[in-house]
């Protein structure tokens, strides 16, 4: 829920609204890095934390996609999904072939996840291979989702200590400077 404060005069009265948003979706954020394990027949664990904020946002479904630069899933709550799509659709144009393509092969690598009643999703043998993960898995937040890695997947992209401080306060200083 938004709360907006608005202030006015009119003449020598002064007025002050105070008005309420409910349309606005307020998620819980996904963060930290969780190990996990994929079992034989491809069933991971949701991370509890990841499906408690899932489920105080009712999320029902999450979609998955493997990610565009990266030999990782990810893992979006399917509102958070749809506005994503939503925001990708008005970037293109539909009468341009070259823009249907990009949207189909964009949609074409997501699928519609349902968590079983422990907690487990289930990923094809050709998923898990895409992206490397054989036994041992590890789930990355990224605030309004989360990624699946095979460990050594991600040790070898991650970015080394010092040049991730020189890249987050270059961002940072940028933010702060618009």
């Amino acid at each position: 829920m938004w709360i907006i404060f608005l202030w006015g005069k009119v003449g020598k009265f002064q007025f002050f609204f105070v008005t309420l948003q409910r349309n606005l979706i307020v998620m819980s954020t996904f963060i930290g890095h969780i190990e996990g394990k994929c079992d034989e027949k491809g069933r991971i664990f949701v991370p509890a934390v990841y499906r408690r904020i899932l489920a105080e946002n009712g999320s029902n479904r999450i979609v998955m996609r493997r990610d565009t630069d990266n030999a990782c899933l990810v893992f979006y709550p399917e509102e958070v999904w749809n506005a994503k799509v939503e925001a990708l659709r008005e970037a293109l144009n539909e009468w341009d072939s070259e823009d249907q393509m990009l949207l189909m092969q964009f949609m074409a690598d997501a699928d519609f996840m349902d968590m079983d009643a422990q907690g487990r999703i289930l990923l094809s043998k050709r998923v898990l291979e895409m992206v490397g993960v054989e036994q041992e898995v590890l789930f990355v937040g990224m605030l309004d989702r989360f990624a699946l890695w095979a460990p050594t997947q991600f040790e070898a992209r991650k970015i080394e200590q010092k040049e991730l401080a020189t890249r987050i306060r270059a961002k940072m200083t940028q933010t702060t400077n618009h």
